[in-house]
C-alpha cells in the first residue's frame, strides 16, 4: 500500500488523525531545559549562601522569583505545556489549577486576618510583666506574705 492509499484508508475507516502538534520534546529540548534549571538552582543557592545582598527579606524575594521562574521552565520544557499541545486543554486546566490555588490563598489570609483583628483583645496578650530588680528569696525562706512551706519527710 503507498503512503496515500494507507492515508486514505485510515480517513475513510473513521479512524481520526490525530497530529502531533505539541509532541513530546527532543534531546536538544531536554538539555536545554536541564541546564536552565541548574541556573535557576545555583543562582539562588549562590545568592543565600554567599550572603550578596545583605538583606534578608529581599533575598527571599529574589528566591521566591527564581523559583517562580523554574516552575515555567519545567512546565514548558518538561511537562511540554504550551497552548497547542491537547488542543490548548493543559493550558486551561493550568490556568484552572492556579486560579482555585489563588482563591484558597487569598481567602485564607483575609479570613485569618479578620479572625485577627475582630477576634483579638487589643493588646493581642502579647506583653510579658516587667522584670523586677529584686532579688530571687533564698531557698528555705519564705517572700514576704507567703504562706509558709510544709517539709515533707521522707521516711
Amino acid at each position: 500500500m503507498s503512503a496515500a492509499t494507507e492515508d486514505a484508508h485510515v480517513r475513510g475507516s473513521g479512524h481520526e488523525v490525530h497530529e502531533m502538534t505539541g509532541g513530546h520534546g527532543s534531546f536538544r529540548g531536554y538539555m536545554t531545559g536541564f541546564v536552565l534549571s541548574v541556573i535557576l538552582t545555583a543562582i539562588p543557592f549562590w545568592l543565600v549562601m554567599a550572603d550578596v545582598l545583605g538583606n534578608p527579606r529581599l533575598t527571599g524575594i529574589i528566591v521566591m522569583g527564581f523559583a517562580v521562574v523554574q516552575i515555567v521552565v519545567h512546565m514548558v520544557y518538561f511537562l511540554h505545556m504550551n497552548t497547542k499541545s491537547e488542543g490548548g486543554w493543559t493550558i486551561l486546566a493550568l490556568i484552572f489549577t492556579l486560579t482555585l490555588v489563588l482563591i484558597t490563598l487569598v481567602g485564607s489570609v483575609w479570613v485569618m486576618y479578620h479572625l485577627d483583628t475582630n477576634m483579638m483583645p487589643p493588646d493581642h496578650g502579647m506583653h510579658m510583666p516587667a522584670a523586677t530588680s529584686e532579688p530571687a528569696p533564698a531557698s528555705g525562706s519564705a517572700a514576704p506574705g507567703a504562706a509558709p512551706m510544709q517539709h515533707q519527710h521522707q521516711h
